[in-house]
């Protein structure tokens, strides 16, 4: 198939396009280069089944595709906050374009969906039937009600326009490919071990998240988008739990730093526990995560130790 992946220049759209391409698939990949690096796919360029398009999904495109994963979006705090309008039109405006497309060339299309849409969660584990705890106006909003409203959007034209689509909510994802400044916990936590700083942990450090690495997240939205008469939503990713001192401890292990941790304020609207239930993946696409967070984090300290030297 001719298969379309927005984002595909970031972290995870960068291994979804390797994926689909090793499968036999043709990619284009289009990205915008806000947070996505063309480190990612050079290894691609020059490979007949892969095109490259610099351009941003808020503005329309005409393109022949088979499916759309939809990826486009920035994903940490740090850069979704730089531009919060902008994140918003990403996952309106952009969302409404991918959607428009998929409509007009019969395309199956996958929504990238996050755990941020359960906000602060009063319910733990997340099934997806909670409706989440979330603040609308407060500094995370632009990119929680952003990825919400998409949602929304993905089932409002599957029900009016019967448009296929598979919504996903991916939780914590790591591995190579990370930006090392994206400020995401197990990047930051890496980042400066390898370079002896102070370890930054916000708040006492007990609050917990869950970490998929990005080959099992790949092969889960693989499988959502193969699997018949289903829309999702569905959860994407590691049931397994860590506070941020036991990633911390793990970390320092990992790389033989003497890095001291320190603590800082927790950041507003910060959830305080997120892990996924993932019986429908388990009972509908056949997937749970197979690799081993401790054996992910040692691949990941490794891709860092190339990229800081």
């Amino acid at each position: 198939m001719k298969i379309l992946v927005t984002g595909g220049a970031g972290f995870i759209g960068s291994h979804l396009c390797d994926r689909l391409i090793a499968d036999g698939h043709e990619v284009v990949c289009l990205d915008n280069f806000f947070t996505g690096s063309k480190r990612n796919i050079a290894h691609l360029v020059g490979n007949p089944q892969f095109e490259l398009i610099r351009h941003d999904i808020v503005e329309p495109i005409l393109l022949e595709v088979d499916q759309i994963y939809n990826l486009a979006c920035p994903a940490s705090p740090v850069h979704y906050q730089y531009n919060p309008v902008k994140t918003i039109k990403t996952n309106v405006v952009g969302t409404l374009n991918m959607l428009g497309l998929a409509k007009r060339v019969r395309a199956r299309i996958l929504q990238a969906s996050t755990s941020e849409v359960y906000g602060d969660p009063e319910v733990h584990p997340q099934p997806e039937s909670y409706w989440g705890n979330v603040n609308p106006i407060g500094p995370r909003a632009n990119y929680d009600e952003g990825k919400r409203v998409a949602e929304t959007l993905m089932f409002s034209y599957h029900s009016q326009n019967q448009v296929d689509i598979r919504v996903v909510r991916i939780f914590n994802t790591y591995g190579p490919r990370m930006a090392e400044t994206d400020g995401r916990v197990v990047s930051n936590f890496i980042v400066q071990a390898l370079r002896g700083e102070p370890l930054t942990v916000y708040g006492d450090g007990r609050q917990t998240r869950s970490f998929c690495y990005v080959s099992d997240l790949v092969d889960g939205m693989i499988r959502a988008m193969q699997t018949v008469d289903f829309t999702g939503p569905v959860n994407l990713g590691n049931p397994e739990e860590y506070t941020m001192l036991e990633l911390a401890a793990m970390v320092l292990d990992l790389t033989g730093s003497s890095s001291v941790i320190e603590h800082r304020p927790l950041p507003e609207d910060d959830p305080r526990q997120r892990r996924p239930d993932i019986s429908l993946a388990r009972e509908r696409l056949d997937w749970v995560p197979t690799l081993p967070v401790r054996e992910g984090l040692a691949r990941t300290v490794d891709y860092f130790r190339t990229v800081i030297g």
